[in-house]
């Protein structure tokens, strides 16, 4: 006999796929990585990152215009630091005519709405390339959380949205949010790194900003005293339940394809956005991948950027972005 169920019978087509498909990518699931740079009229290629670029803020206006017309309506900003203004205190960070606050501004009056979330770390600032102050073979915590607590509110006062900080501190999303509520900012939002791990992954960012730790003596080799160790699961529960207590509106897991689970997890735990971060790692594979003709570069960016959303984002920070919506348009 054969079974009444047929299960086929709703792959049969492309139309029945398409009308029955539990998960769709659209341009609103996005937020949008940008790099920037000093200068005028730079619009450089990172090359461990192909088709990913470096802009100065003449071309980041432009950039911006173009996103905004393609339906992206969220960016998230880094900016690459000149050595001459490094220090171990990340003391440029909090320059209110920094790059990082001149960015924010520059994409608040060319595309009013988009909404612009920030980077705050001290690796782009710092002389050694640290989330925090480094003191004899130490990440200082409650002195690298001042200084970002005042570079959080830099950006604030420059206009950005969200804070975004990425340098898994404890404690720093409740100063960030006090000194918010402190200063009359009570409508800026923070996406915190909840869930950010120690990873392999992150090797063409670091290129594309220059701010990988340094190779000196008495100074940490990598992050792992700080970043999550990525054996680890039940702490990114943890870690991810105490910034939401402290005031976090939005929480993120850092990588992607590799910690789905934790993003279900997270997913499961919580009634907050939870964003996903597919990192430079990620798409240099691909790209990488693509190239050399092992791999269809569409479908296989479809398929990761699906699982992400399926495993539970509400939110994904993406380089391939734009290759996407240029894709489903």
């Amino acid at each position: 006999m054969y079974p009444i169920i047929r299960n086929r019978r709703l792959r049969a087509s492309e139309s029945i796929r398409r009308l029955v498909r539990e998960t769709i990518i659209t341009p609103d699931d996005f937020l949008v990585p940008l790099f920037v740079v000093e200068g005028k009229n730079v619009k450089e290629e990172i090359p461990s990152m192909p088709n990913y670029f470096r802009y100065s803020l003449d071309n980041l206006e432009k950039e911006v215009k173009e996103l905004w017309k393609m339906g992206l309506c969220s960016v998230l900003l880094f900016v690459k630091v000149p050595d001459n203004l490094k220090d171990n205190k990340g003391t440029e960070a909090i320059n209110p005519e920094g790059l990082m606050q001149r960015a924010i501004k520059t994409i608040k009056n060319a595309v009013p709405e988009m909404l612009v979330m920030t980077d705050v770390a001290l690796d782009p600032y710092s002389s050694y390339g640290h989330d925090g102050v480094v003191t004899d073979g130490q990440i200082l915590n409650d002195e690298s959380v001042e200084i970002l607590t005042e570079m959080g509110l830099s950006h604030a006062q420059a206009g950005a949205d969200f804070l975004a900080p990425s340098d898994m501190m404890d404690g720093r999303i409740l100063s960030m949010r006090e000194a918010l509520e402190d200063e009359g900012f009570f409508n800026t939002g923070i996406m915190s790194y909840s869930a950010k791990y120690a990873s392999a992954f992150y090797g063409p960012f670091r290129d594309a900003l220059d701010s990988a730790p340094v190779d000196i003596k008495d100074v940490p080799k990598d992050k792992k005293t700080y970043q999550m160790d990525f054996a680890n699961r039940f702490e990114a529960i943890r870690e991810t339940q105490l910034d939401i207590d402290e005031g976090a509106d939005i929480v993120m897991v850092k990588p992607g394809l590799a910690y789905l689970d934790i993003v279900r997890e997270i997913r499961n735990e919580v009634e907050v956005p939870v964003a996903v971060y597919q990192v430079s790692g990620e798409y240099a594979m691909v790209k990488a991948a693509a190239e050399k003709g092992w791999l269809d570069h569409d479908a296989v960016m479809m398929e990761q950027l699906l699982a992400i959303k399926r495993a539970g984002a509400n939110i994904i920070a993406s380089y391939f972005a734009k290759d996407v919506i240029r894709l489903i348009n």
